[in-house]
């Protein structure tokens, strides 16, 4: 080979060499940037962190000024005992002899009582109820039966009480059938079944149904409401948790798809005509009848995953510092009983963000061929293009007082299908995940009134489950 060919040989092996270490270089990019992505900059939950990401994430030790203290914060509702005007037992205690001399009691004058109250539970066993249903015969000969209630299901069966108490632990506080029935065996001193109560979600969600044809209309009408999703197992396959809520309200459902089906069959957002809080999921523009407001949240953990780039660093952490500014100024507002941002602190927000938006686009034009795939840039500008394309949605907070700031009210309803899931597994059945959902939905919206929790599930095995109050009295409260 003369050394032509054999320079021509090298020169396009080099060439090789150097597409693939181009190739690779990415590669490491991509995997170095999908390494990072913590709660911090993601939409991952903080569950994912490692420990070192976590502790990145940890306050410093000693409290600087400024920052909170530690403990129940001012405003925090509390929690204690309150003594009670008609205790259900009272025990006299009186002395038998003179602390002094020694002397006799007994007849002595009262001259002070000093009052303690103990809260306890009661004695360990469950109360026992024998329902007996007389026959009687009538002088026509006939023989009439009295009805038992609706309760009384067999010779021997467990009550209202004892049902609501398993799927309170079951549904509220996610704790798995086995230990449910250790725990109700423990303390009502009398065996519990895992079958039966395997059974009683289903029981429960089965009354519920104009309950939650109610919800589903009252969510229809709402001004605001938020939305999330997740996905959870079920059956061996993946599904998705998806919530629709407000303050007062909250909707699960469990679907196998997550697009516009599992949307379209919740029967909520095909009506909706309100603002919806969301994350900037592809299928929610589709309901054009909404008006959206994107999570703040998700923008700022978007733009910190950003910043990590230094050349993209002043530009986030303007807009972010941005967007924070915004929503003090909003608090404030509110505070203050204002609906609206007064008119030229609107115009200042919208102004500082349009000039950020355009100062990006100037210091960072598209190359011709795009930004590669999966690189620090074609992130930066896609978030930056989303939020110029969506400013009147990003800043909809701004424009309304009564559009929230992020979407924290739909992430807190729907961690605990999360959660559910951590303790005590995957959901088995298909209709076991719907069971959960329903139930759950019932329990979270009383408790949003103020109710509790196992007074709700005691009524709904009563057969009175609770219904929403009318709308007019809600406003009112």
């Amino acid at each position: 080979m003369d050394q032509a060919a054999r320079i021509a040989e090298l020169e396009a092996e080099n060439a090789a060499l150097r597409q693939l270490i181009a190739k690779l270089e990415a590669r490491i990019v991509e995997l170095e940037r999908q390494q990072g992505k913590h709660s911090g900059n993601s939409s991952l939950p903080p569950s994912t962190d490692d420990q070192q990401q976590r502790q990145a994430r940890r306050k410093p030790a000693r409290r600087q000024k400024g920052q909170r203290a530690k403990g129940k914060q001012p405003g925090a509702p509390g929690a204690h005992l309150q003594r009670v005007a008609e205790p259900d037992h009272v025990v006299g205690h009186v002395p038998d002899q003179c602390r002094g001399c020694g002397a006799d009691l007994s007849g002595a004058p009262v001259v002070g009582v000093e009052s303690r109250q103990v809260f306890d539970l009661p004695e360990r066993r469950a109360e026992v109820t024998d329902h007996r249903a007389e026959r009687r015969r009538c002088s026509c000969g006939c023989v009439t039966a009295a009805a038992f209630p609706p309760e009384a299901t067999a010779p021997a069966c467990w009550g209202p009480r004892a049902r609501a108490a398993a799927v309170y632990l079951m549904v509220r506080h996610h704790v798995p059938v086995a230990r449910v029935a250790e725990v109700l065996s423990d303390l009502l001193g009398a065996p519990v079944s895992t079958g039966w109560l395997a059974g009683l979600t289903a029981e429960a969600a089965d009354d519920l149904g104009p309950f939650m044809d109610d919800l589903r209309n009252r969510l229809a009408d709402e001004p605001v409401a938020h939305a999330d999703e997740t996905g959870c197992r079920v059956a061996g396959a993946k599904q998705w948790f998806r919530v629709l809520c407000t303050a007062l309200l909250t909707y699960l459902a469990v679907h196998p798809k997550r697009g516009n089906k599992a949307t379209d069959a919740m029967g909520v957002l095909g009506r909706f005509g309100g603002v919806l809080v969301h994350d900037r999921w592809a299928p929610y523009w589709t309901y054009e009848r909404i008006s959206h407001a994107v999570c703040n949240a998700h923008v700022l953990r978007d733009l910190a995953a950003v910043a990590e780039v230094a050349r993209y660093r002043p530009w986030a952490d303007a807009l972010a510092c941005l967007l924070l500014d915004a929503k003090r100024r909003c608090e404030r507002a509110l505070g203050q009983g204002r609906a609206q941002l007064p008119a030229g602190q609107r115009r200042l927000v919208r102004s500082r963000y349009d000039a950020l938006l355009d100062e990006f686009f100037a210091a960072h034009p598209a190359p011709a061929a795009g930004w590669p795939k999966g690189s620090y840039d074609r992130d930066a500008a896609n978030l930056a293009s989303a939020l110029r394309d969506h400013r009147d949605e990003v800043l909809r907070f701004v424009a309304d007082l009564a559009v929230p700031f992020d979407n924290n009210q739909g992430e807190r309803d729907l961690r605990m299908a999360k959660l559910q899931q951590k303790i005590s597994g995957s959901f088995r059945t298909d209709a076991g995940a719907r069971h959960f959902a329903t139930v759950r939905s019932y329990i979270e919206t009383g408790r949003k009134h103020g109710l509790n929790p196992f007074d709700l599930l005691a009524q709904l095995f009563n057969r009175r489950p609770w219904m929403l109050p009318a709308q007019a009295a809600v406003a009112a409260a």
